[in-house]
Formats: C-alpha cells, structure tokens, sequence
C-alpha cells in the first residue's frame, strides 16, 4: 500500500523516493535534506538584488565530456534563481550534482513555489536535471524555444503541458523583471540562446564565457587573479568545446553590442560570474572566434620516440631565447593531452612542428593533433615543420601537406629541416637558420 504523501515537508525533497545518484527505490524520509525539518545542505551565493547562484561544484568527473581532462581541477555547473513576484531557475545542472542543486533551490525558495524554469541550452550537463526538477515543482512552465523542446522529447522528458515557446525578440515579465531572449544558434548547439534581464542588466550567457575548475567558493571573476589562473582553462575550454563555431560566436558578439552599455552581469553556465572588466573577457573571445593569436610567439610540438627528436625541439627553443623571443612554449605531444595543444595553438602565432617517422607516415598523436586542428577550424597560423627518421623521414612531407590541403589561411615556412636519426653540426646551423626563418616571420 502506498504512503500518504507528508504535506508538511517542504518543496525539494525527492517526494518520489528515488534516490538521483543511484536510482534506487528507498524511503521518503532518508531524502529529506532540505528546509526546516530536514538538515540545511545548501550551498548557494547572491549574485544580485533577487538572483541567486543554485548551482554545485563536481570534483569527481575525470574528463569532461569524457574526452578533456580536468586534472584535479574540477568544473562547476552553474544554475540561477530569481526570486520576484514571480520566481524563475535559470537551467539546471548535470545529474552527478542534482542532489546539492536541488537542496540549493529548496533553501532559496524557502516553501515558495518553482514557477518558472528558462532553458537556455539543452546539453545533458545543464539541462540533464530538468526532470528532477518539474517532479518536484508541479506549478513549474517551462520556457525555451522550439529546438530546445525538441531535443527535450528526443532526450525522453516529460513536458507535455509544461512549456511555454518563445522565439527571439520575445521578452517575459515576472514582477520587476523583464527578461528578453536572443537566440545563439551553435554556439555551441543548434538550440542555444541567451536571456537578458533588462531590470538589472544580467546576462545568462549559457555556454559563452565559461571555464573550467570548479568555483570551490567562487562567485565573481574579479575574486581570483583570473588571468594568471583562470584564463589557460577558459581559453582550453572555449576552443575545444566552441572553437569550430568561430563565425557562429561572431554573429552572437554583434547581437550582443546594442546591450553592451546595459550589461552589468554575465553569468555563464561554467565557471565565475563577470561584473566587471567586460572588456577583457570580450576581447579575448573576439580573437579566439576570429582564429586570430593572442600572444606573438612560438609553440614547439615535439614527438620523440628515443630523445633524439626531444633535443632538437629544445636546441631550437634555446636559439629562440637567444633571439630575443620572450614568449616560447615546449610540448611533448605524447605527455600532452591534445585540448591543451590545441588551446597553446589559439594563443600562438607560429608553431613548430617536430615529429618522428612512424612506419613510413605521421607519428600518430601528431596526426591526432592535426586532425583536431582541422576539426577546430584553426586557421591564420605559421608552421614551421621538422622531420626525423633513420632509413625514410616521410612525417615533414607529409605535415606540410596536410597543413596546405586541410587548413585555412595557413602559412609553412620554407625552410624544412631533415634529420637523420641524431643531431649533427650541419643540423644544429640549420636549426639555427630555421630559428631565424621564425624570428623574422613574426616581425612582418
């Protein structure tokens, strides 16, 4: 016989007994962790008069999208709740942390209704809660647009007579707050869009201007020296995730202009919220969706099977200092996770590009590395290309190749180095001249 369903709990407890991290049918009451009468579990920050972070940190996820490492690390999915006349939850979060989104939310609601939830962005890791989240909240409308509500019934949940479809220019008031949407087609899911609350100038900006590592307490961007520690995983993260939509998030950015003046938040899916310094964030954005480098200096990418390689891309950084180059950065493409070599190649002008030969071909995680460029849309690069091998070296003629065929805007310098197994004198002059060739490349 079923049991009488406790009309004194408050709202957020897993009333359907289903426990989220394990599925598992158990007691009601072994699940009442929030409000007054179960324990106070909540983790949440005030963003601004009315909006609340609700979000949760995850350190347990090892590769993100299982693909990108997050190397301890972590990721926070960050969710917001407006509490008007009316109350609003700005998407949800992945399902590894639905427990502490949903103890947040119960905490700021404090009895009150979940009327409305805005999905901006349909991925699993935002949007993977949004069951949990109308199980719990009856009088909850969802509102989205009409892609959105597609993926929603391909992803198997229930929304018939739940949602509310709006299309761009649309705006909806919920008391003081009027919020507009502006849809950002592939940046980085056909679905994607963006709301703006016009009352207080809060941008929820989805998947734009995220990051990597979890917030561990962190609300703002300006309470971290973010470009010394939070830059390389924001750029890692949009240019793995977002960086082939270039001219997708191009076309976002000048949609984004006209409120610019009236923009005082931007609040991300992933990591910090910006309330300041607009500038820099945009700045950075623009180059990366353009493909054009951040920084005038060289990347070595090296891949050695017996160090012989390995001493020739450290010859040639060597005689790049010695040239005056400040900015110079040496990867193993073997002990490299493939997201950073593509994220150091974002932020570099030129690249050299050093590989053994491998059975008469392109030493594997160097084709990796290619193919990710291609993929990723990289373009407006300088290469230079090395190659090695004791009986064929086949890998530079190859690279080169790929590089002409496969990428846009690219140029190879002219001056190739062969080596025969182990450096030589002649080889270290060439290395020399080839460091040169970089050198006067990045002074045009």
């Amino acid at each position: 016989m079923m049991k009488k369903k406790d009309k004194r709990k408050p709202p957020g407890i897993f009333s359907s007994g289903r426990a989220p991290e394990t599925g598992t049918q158990v007691e009601d009451a072994e699940f009442t962790r929030a409000g007054k009468e179960g324990k106070a579990m909540y983790c949440v920050r005030k963003v601004t008069d009315d909006l609340y972070w609700v979000g949760a940190n995850e350190h347990r996820l090892r590769l993100f999208e299982n693909i990108h490492p997050l190397d301890g690390v972590g990721v926070s999915y960050n969710a917001y709740l407006l509490m008007d006349e009316q109350t609003v939850l700005f998407d949800t979060v992945d399902w590894a942390v639905c427990r502490q989104f949903l103890d947040n939310i119960a905490h700021v609601l404090d009895g009150r209704p979940l009327n409305y939830l805005i999905i901006n962005h349909l991925e699993p890791d935002h949007a993977a809660s949004i069951d949990e989240v109308l199980l719990r909240y009856p009088e909850c409308t969802l509102i989205s647009n009409e892609k959105a509500f597609m993926q929603m019934r391909q992803f198997g949940f229930n929304i018939d007579g739940r949602y509310e479809e709006i299309v761009e220019g649309d705006t909806r008031t919920f008391g003081k707050h009027t919020i507009a949407f502006v849809y950002a087609p592939m940046v980085h899911w056909p679905e994607a869009m963006v709301s703006f609350d016009v009352t207080n100038g809060v941008l929820f900006s989805a998947d734009g201007f995220g990051s990597f590592i979890a917030l561990d307490g962190v609300l703002f961007a300006d309470e971290v020296d973010f470009d010394r520690d939070w830059i390389d995983e924001a750029r890692r993260y949009l240019t793995n995730i977002v960086g082939k939509y270039g001219p997708h998030i191009q076309a976002l950015l000048k949609k984004a202009t006209p409120l610019l003046p009236d923009i005082k938040f931007i609040c991300p899916l992933h990591g910090p919220v910006r309330r300041k310094d607009f500038g820099y964030i945009l700045e950075k954005y623009d180059k990366w969706s353009r493909y054009e480098p951040e920084v005038n200096g060289v990347l070595i990418i090296y891949a050695s099977m017996y160090g012989n390689t390995e001493s020739a891309a450290m010859c040639l950084a060597t005689k790049l200092r010695e040239k005056g180059v400040r900015d110079v950065k040496v990867r193993d493409v073997s002990n490299t996770h493939v997201s950073w070599l593509i994220s150091e190649t974002f932020k570099y002008s030129h690249v050299a590009l050093m590989s053994v030969t491998y059975n008469l071909g392109i030493y594997p995680p160097i084709h990796n590395y290619l193919m990710d460029m291609k993929a990723l849309n990289l373009q407006k690069r300088t290469f230079a290309v090395v190659q090695n091998g004791t009986w064929a070296p086949k890998a530079g003629d190859l690279i080169r190749e790929f590089l002409d065929k496969e990428l846009k805007e690219i140029t190879v310098l002219s001056d190739e180095l062969t080596i025969n197994s182990s450096m030589t004198e002649d080889d270290l002059q060439e290395l020399d001249g080839l460091a040169s060739g970089l050198v006067d490349s990045m002074k045009e």
